[in-house]
């Protein structure tokens, strides 16, 4: 349980450091050891964060009133899908877990952002 509460706490740290940098490059690969490679997947999740942010406040301005309530919902529940879906790999044994989890959060943020930037244009 305690190696639970750690798995926890690492993805809460990710998550919110998806909140708090933009440094790094989206296109760059990250190498290094394991800490720079949570360290780089951090920052690019918080770029993809950002982006993702304001592609769901635009897509809250454009839609109609009815659906306004419905994006509220639907962002709220995708927040919490990410974050228990990407839990369940950074439970996972040996290192390399931290980074899969880095990777689960960068990756499912950025289609998101994209799914909402895309919303405006169908």
């Amino acid at each position: 349980m305690p190696g639970r509460l750690i798995v926890i706490a690492s993805l809460v740290a990710l998550a919110s450091a998806a909140h708090a940098g933009d440094q790094g490059d989206p296109d760059k690969s990250c190498d290094g050891n394991t800490f720079e490679m949570v360290e780089c997947l951090k920052a690019k999740t918080a770029q993809w964060d950002k982006r993702m942010t304001v592609a769901y406040q635009q897509a809250l301005k454009d839609a109609v009133p009815q659906q306004r309530d419905q994006l509220r919902a639907a962002q709220r529940l995708w927040i919490q899908y990410r974050d228990a879906n990407c839990l369940y790999y950074g439970m996972g044994e040996g290192t390399i877990a931290r980074i899969d989890a880095g990777e689960c959060m960068r990756n499912m943020t950025q289609a998101r952002a994209k799914e909402l930037e895309d919303i405006g244009h169908q």
